[in-house]
């Protein structure tokens, strides 16, 4: 069981509804071709600079399946839980926010905006987050 987040380069005034929406069609068999968004390239290329979703697989490696699912407008990921997927959420956080992209979780059905605000986790109610998920 993994962790599934996506990566989105929507319209910064895009609302909770139409962010669920694009998310939900990145998943689809009827996503649009075409030219990537430059945001997009950044991100991911800077993301897999650090944890590369291609063999070898170093063993911090996040990742629950790869290669990653890239679009024109999102990068798809699912992470383990545990240690190694800590350092690997921040980096994503970091890295949409440089980018100016938006993160939908899918589990917890949150929206992350480049612009909201971040409160950092303590790292024991991350740890009890993982002890309590199934």
């Amino acid at each position: 069981m993994g962790f599934d987040l996506v990566v989105l380069a929507v319209d910064p005034g895009a609302t909770d509804a139409e962010i669920r929406a694009t998310a939900d069609r990145c998943r689809g068999l009827h996503h649009p071709k075409g030219d990537p968004d430059e945001r997009i390239v950044g991100f991911y290329e800077a993301l897999r600079a650090r944890y590369p979703d291609f063999p070898p697989h170093d063993r911090d490696s996040p990742w629950m399946a790869t290669p990653l699912d890239v679009g024109i407008d999102h990068v798809s990921m699912c992470l383990g839980f545990g240690e190694r997927r800590d350092p690997a959420l921040q980096l994503i956080d970091e890295l949409a926010q440089r980018h100016e992209l938006t993160i939908y979780d899918h589990q917890d059905d949150e929206v992350a905006r480049p612009a909201d605000v971040r409160t950092p986790l303590d790292p024991a109610i991350l740890t009890l987050i993982d002890e309590l998920r199934p």
